[in-house]
């Protein structure tokens, strides 16, 4: 049930500075307010303790800290088993068995595509994103059959959750002979031009990246290309999308997703290959890997690269552990990586938000404030800290003023 389009949300809990014993946060300070709420934005924030005097729908927050609502920045919407029987991940060899196993699945799964979408959509916004980026199959066994699919999903949440689409030519850009469908995807509603390993899979690093960037250029849209090379490979592929990217203009739009390079590579090699990627505003997209491909996401980080984590796969034929919950993936990235104090744990809840946190990390409020989108969570807990060590419950989830899951009744 949407809410009206004026009200005061009364009772949330607001973090408004960190608490320190000499030079180290130890806690996080708190606060009740009232938020005004106008419009889809937030049109004024007040203390709990002042007398409101508007005739306005009132409802009540009931002490629930409130956070920036969540993006789920890489997930397949369009090929999943999720809201279907189960089945487990079948063995393969590499990533060419993979695909001669989606060529026979992929027509078994369409009839249910829209469906078990909007399921995962239902799902991710339950646990608190507002924002998606979803890749979606383009190659000759679905042509634009998945695109479809998932732009009719996404039309029946219009007003509830905000998207974009990558084309993904998952079969390879090159190597299914895809690219004619790629361009019709754009002009049918992608946003983004995506690509794979152009390596391994397409065998020509630099037909297969010039090709995505003219794509690109000529839809004037943004790339999202994943990459699970490593070696010399993923290494060179990197090199060539750098200088594609500065050449093209590209800054800012394009996004490595997995970039699996940097967690076999060498520690001065990695840093210097991520400055260069910072210094082109371009993103990583992770799901935060353990083993053999973990990735050195804090020095990303530190260097400027946009590092967003993501559910990739909820369950499908690739894997079946992702669960769309994006607060239990920044719990993973805190523990993985050691981020078990106040500030850092606090800190953390940046990788799931497009980068908005309710303190920076000198302490100082950020957010919200008034003119603000009105797009947040509630969550049971005292502060993003303990939301993050605690994967804390999501009672309920507003997208630009309305209410869209959850109920505080």
């Amino acid at each position: 049930m949407q809410q009206q389009q004026v009200f005061w949300l009364t009772n949330v809990r607001l973090e408004q500075g960190y608490i320190h014993e000499g030079a180290e946060v130890t806690g996080t300070q708190t606060g009740l307010a009232h938020l005004r709420i106008e419009n889809g934005v937030i049109a004024a924030i007040v203390d709990a303790k002042a007398q409101l005097t508007e005739e306005l729908p009132r409802v009540d927050g009931k002490g629930l800290l409130l956070l920036p609502s969540f993006e789920e920045a890489h997930i397949h919407l369009d090929k999943t088993y999720y809201d279907g029987p189960w089945k487990a991940v079948r063995r393969s060899s590499s990533i060419f068995d993979r695909i001669e196993e989606e060529k026979v699945l992929l027509p078994k799964l369409l009839p249910d595509a829209k469906r078990q979408a909007e399921s995962i959509l239902a799902l991710i916004q339950g646990y608190g994103s507002t924002h998606v980026r979803a890749h979606c199959n383009i190659e000759p066994v679905s042509g634009l059959k998945r695109l479809e699919a998932t732009k009719q999903a996404l039309e029946s949440y219009t007003g509830k959750i905000s998207s974009e689409i990558v084309a993904f030519p998952q079969h390879g850009l090159l190597r299914s002979s895809s690219v004619e469908l790629m361009g019709q995807a754009m002009t049918e509603g992608a946003t983004h031009v995506g690509g794979l390993d152009p390596y391994t899979v397409d065998e020509n690093i630099e037909k297969s990246l010039h090709t995505m960037v003219e794509l690109a250029v000529k839809h004037q849209a943004g790339i999202d290309m994943h990459l699970h090379d490593g070696g010399e490979a993923g290494k060179q592929t990197l090199l060539e999308l750098l200088r594609l990217t500065e050449e093209a203009g590209l800054q800012g739009h394009v996004t490595v997703s997995h970039a699996f390079w940097f967690a076999g590579a060498e520690k001065q090699e990695a840093e210097e290959m991520a400055s260069r990627m910072a210094s082109l505003g371009m993103s990583v997209a992770s799901t935060v890997p353990i083993g053999r491909t973990m990735m050195p996401l804090p020095m990303l980080q530190r260097v400027g690269v946009n590092v967003k984590l993501a559910t990739d796969s909820l369950t499908d034929h690739w894997s079946p552990f992702g669960s769309g919950d994006m607060l239990e993936k920044a719990g993973r990235f805190a523990e993985l990586y050691g981020y078990s104090d106040e500030l850092s744990l606090s800190q953390s809840i940046a990788t799931i938000t497009g980068g908005v946190t309710s303190l920076n990390a000198a302490g100082e409020s950020v957010w919200p404030k008034a003119g603000d989108v009105a797009s947040f969570v509630l969550v049971q807990a005292s502060c993003a800290a303990e939301a993050v060590a605690r994967r804390s419950g999501r009672l309920a989830v507003w997208y630009q003023g309305h209410l869209v899951s959850g109920s505080l009744a």
